[in-house]
């Protein structure tokens, strides 16, 4: 799948206790096949258990610089797993 990045958020601007919210918001409004890109001041890997939890198996995660000052991540979302009913939970038959 090609992703292509829909926007960058540099969260050394924001607040801390906004920047999850936002991250989570934006990521939502991503179409699959679409990414975001985070710029921090540390390393984002709490953000990435959170990821595994809210959306596991429905993005990518790309690491593109990696400290000591400056970590950059690319947030990719991906098609989102069907139910184990199949396309509508079994109702169509598919």
């Amino acid at each position: 799948m090609t992703v292509t990045s829909a926007s960058t958020l540099d969260l050394r601007q924001i607040a801390p206790p906004q920047r999850h919210a936002l991250i989570f918001s934006t990521f939502e409004a991503l179409l699959p096949g679409q990414s975001l890109e985070l710029i921090n001041d540390h390393n984002p890997q709490p953000l990435n258990s959170q990821f595994e939890i809210r959306a596991a198996g429905q993005f990518s995660w790309d690491a593109l610089e990696s400290g000591p000052e400056v970590w950059r991540v690319q947030i990719g979302k991906t098609v989102k797993a069907k139910s184990a009913g199949g396309c509508c939970g079994g109702c169509c038959g598919g």
